[in-house]
Parts: C-alpha cells; structure tokens; sequence
C-alpha cells in the first residue's frame, strides 16, 4: 500500500497536469474560433470556382488542358494533410492510416505536417516530399507551393492521379476524414444537368483562355481549402482531447482523495490501537 506521502504527490502530480490541460484546451478554443472564421469564409468562394469551372469545361467543345490528361500507368500522388503538434486525440493517426492504406505501399506521397510526416517516413511509406511548420503560420504561398509541386508531378507524367487526404473540419465536436481527388480534374458526364447560372456572364477572350487561367487557380484553392479545413479540425480535436484529459484527471484526484482518506484512517486506527494496548498492558 503506498504511503501517504507517496499519495500527496501523485495528487499533487495529477492537479498540475491538469492545469496543464486545461490551459491548452483554452488555447485550441480560442484558435478555433479563428480557424472555423476562415474555413467557413472561403467555403462559399471555392464553391462557386468549382461550379463555374465545372459549368465551363461542359461548355467548351473540344476543350484540351494538360490538367485534363487521363493516364493510363496508375501512379498516383497523395498529398497527407496532418498536423505539426500532437496532444490532439486521434487526428494524426486516422490521416496517416489511411494514406498508408490508399498508397498501398507504391504510391507517392507528399506529407504536409511534422507529425504525419514523421510517422509515414517511420513506417517506410514512399514519402517524395515533406512540409513542416508550415501550420505555424498558415497563408496562401503554403498551398501555392504544394499546388505547384503537385501538377509538375502530374505534367511530367510521373503520376497520373493527385488526391489529397484531410480532416474535413464539420463541427468542433465532428471531423471527417476525406480524400479528394484534385489531378486530373474531373469532367462533367455528358448526360448531367448542370444548374443554369442566374446571371449569364459573357467570357473574353474566350471560355477556353479562360479555362486556362481558372484551372491553375482552382487547384490552389483546393489545397487551400483542404489546409484550413485541416487546421480547423486539428484545433478542435486538441480542444475536446484537452477538455477529456482534464476530466480525467479531476476523476483521478477524486480517486486518489478517497485513497489517502483511507490510508490515514488506518494509519488514525492502528495509532489508536497501539495506545489501547499499551493502556491494557500497564493495568495488567
């Protein structure tokens, strides 16, 4: 049975832990906040750029971009989307879980975050490319960068496929892991429907030079989106795993409070013992 002293410090320990969590729980929520501002911002624009250009590639008859190139050797490049810190439940793993399933040993991947990248090179993924700190202060260059390393990949026709693996950030208590297909972009089939614009804009030069200046930016702002909905997700995970470890420590004080009552108890019972039978012991 551990001793009382014994007891005081890992109660002690366990309070200090505990300020711990809950000061970074109050970190994640207030980073949060300023994620979910910017994630739910730039929804409504990279929407409507997908729809347009969606809405442009049925248009134009013959249309040829080398974004739209269908190859036909099978490699493919995966862009895992992880984060730079840990101490956020399972947001790191489940990303680099399931890039290791989908690259089934063959495929490239480029690792964004110091945690995912760290993990795949550890479990001899086939890691091309890895992008740490870049969470630390997050701007539009990053997914610029990653963008461009992505179609060189896919002009010299070194892969066929890009996707991207995230955490699609739903609500601070829900993320879902996504794959999203960015290279080569995909063409709307002949017999859909697409939604007719409310206003019908006239395109200058043409739909096509158009065309070839949406697609470079579209897939910009694909990897754009899927890095804020990542940093979303990631403060929001760190937040509830926070919020679950301070829990857990109070229950565990509460634990070891009921411990050290019943350590002194039997020590008060055996003090009181030792005297009655000392007392026995003079009068006999």
């Amino acid at each position: 049975m551990a001793t009382l002293r014994q007891i005081r410090r890992r109660i002690k320990g366990v309070q200090n832990i505990q300020r711990i969590t809950k000061a970074m729980r109050m970190v994640a929520t207030a980073r949060l906040r300023r994620a979910q501002e910017r994630v739910l911002s730039a929804r409504p624009y990279a929407e409507a750029l997908d729809a347009l250009t969606e809405r442009l590639i049925k248009s134009v008859e013959e249309y040829d971009h080398p974004y739209l190139r269908q190859g036909e050797s099978g490699g493919r490049l995966l862009i895992a989307v992880t984060g730079d810190r840990g101490l956020c439940g399972a947001f790191n793993s489940v990303i680099v879980r399931e890039a290791m399933d989908l690259s089934d040993g063959e495929a490239e991947i480029a690792a964004v975050g110091s945690r995912g990248a760290d993990a795949l090179e550890r479990r001899g993924a086939n890691v091309v490319s890895a992008k740490r700190g870049f969470f630390k202060q997050l701007e539009f260059e990053n997914a610029q960068q990653i963008a461009q390393e992505a179609a060189d990949a896919f002009a010299e026709e070194r892969v066929d496929a890009v996707d991207v693996v995230f955490n699609r950030f739903r609500s601070a208590l829900h993320q879902e892991v996504t794959v999203k297909r960015l290279l080569p972009v995909s063409q709307p089939e002949e017999s859909a429907e697409l939604a007719p614009p409310e206003i019908e804009h006239l395109y200058e030069p043409s739909r096509g030079e158009v065309l070839d200046q949406l697609l470079p930016k579209q897939l910009e702002i694909q990897v754009w989106q899927a890095l804020l909905e990542s940093n979303a997700a990631e403060q929001a995970a760190r937040m509830n795993a926070m919020e679950n470890a301070s829990r857990s420590a109070s229950d565990m004080i509460d634990e070891l409070i009921l411990e050290r009552n019943r350590v002194r108890q039997a020590v008060i019972t055996k003090e009181i013992s030792e005297i009655v039978g000392g007392a026995e012991a003079l009068k006999s």
